[in-house]
């Protein structure tokens, strides 16, 4: 089929139907990261209906022109083929297009950024591309390229040598000496001893945390303990209180149950006694003690004795004979 030429106003409006517009980007894609795929969706949606064709330099390309590369050619083009945006991809591509390899390809654009490539002695090697009409420019994302991830790992050479050391790769194959290898071990076994005392701080601030806890809330319950505690003891032993008249009424049910003791000789003056008495009734008259019906006696001789027992027969007998 002829491949006939297309304007930008004809493949916008997404004509000729019979087929899609044949755009095509190139690259060297080391390192493929999201400012490459950001370029090529770009790419892929400059027009309603898109067959994107991706070329990738070779290594000796590459290598001639640009530098060295940290990703063979063959990861590289697997790389762009796991792309979604990418329809074909074209191994060992030039580095300047020419218009053999176009036409073989029947391209109608070419998607790259605007800046000017400098290159291969030309100070734009896009500008014939340009100049016909065929070139369709993308946007880069900043902050992101390969050489950004390259500066990355020469900035921290160490911290990622060390990393791999760790992870079970030999001096030998990061290139690294004997006395270098040893001085990152040694410094990784001290960021081991750091990360340790850090995490034993870590715990120590939290036990010590929660041990200020318990303990304000040990101090919170002991304020309330206490202030039950003295309030209980006021309502008690306080003055006009409860415990006073718990007392008052104590000391009366003890006068009741043991009363006053009676003077000696006189057991009817008990308080007991007296309240006993009904009030209309008069008071009884002290019955007479046989202490008091008889004279104190006095030590005697024995005539007087014998006289006592005399008298004692002779009213013993006057009784019986009345």
């Amino acid at each position: 089929i002829p491949h006939e030429k297309l304007t930008i106003a004809q493949a916008r409006r997404g004509t000729p139907a019979h087929r899609p517009v044949r755009v095509y980007a190139d690259g060297i894609f080391d390192l493929f990261h999201s400012g490459h795929a950001r370029a090529l969706m770009q790419a892929k949606n400059l027009f309603p209906n898109t067959y994107l064709i991706v070329g990738v330099c070779s290594d000796e390309l590459t290598h001639k022109y640009k530098g060295f590369t940290v990703m063979t050619e063959d990861e590289r083009y697997d790389a762009l083929t796991h792309c979604r945006y990418v329809d074909e991809v074209v191994r060992d591509a030039p580095w300047t297009l020419t218009a053999e390899f176009l036409k073989k390809h029947k391209i109608d654009f070419v998607a790259h950024d605007d800046i000017p490539y400098t290159s291969a002695g030309s100070e734009d090697v896009y500008k014939h591309i340009k100049e016909a009409g065929m070139f369709v420019a993308t946007q880069r994302t900043e902050g992101i390229s390969t050489s950004d991830l390259i500066t990355r790992i020469v900035r921290d050479y160490d911290i990622y040598v060390r990393r791999n050391l760790q992870r079970g790769y030999t001096a030998r194959e990061l290139n690294v000496g004997f006395i270098k290898e040893n001085t990152y071990r040694l410094q990784n076994q001290v960021d081991k001893m750091k990360e340790t005392v850090r995490t034993v701080e870590e715990k120590s601030k939290h036990f010590v945390y929660r041990v200020e806890e318990k303990s304000q809330d040990l101090i919170h319950k002991w304020e309330e303990k206490s202030r039950e505690f003295i309030g209980n003891f006021l309502e008690l032993f306080g003055p006009d209180r409860a415990w006073h008249a718990i007392q008052e009424r104590s000391g009366r049910m003890l006068q009741a149950l043991s009363p006053y003791s009676s003077p000696r000789g006189s057991p009817s003056s008990s308080p007991t006694r007296r309240h006993s008495v009904s009030p209309n009734s008069c008071p009884a008259s002290p019955s007479p003690s046989p202490s008091s019906l008889s004279p104190p006696l006095s030590p005697r001789s024995p005539s007087s004795q014998k006289g006592t027992r005399s008298s004692i027969k002779a009213a013993s007998s006057h009784s019986r004979n009345a």
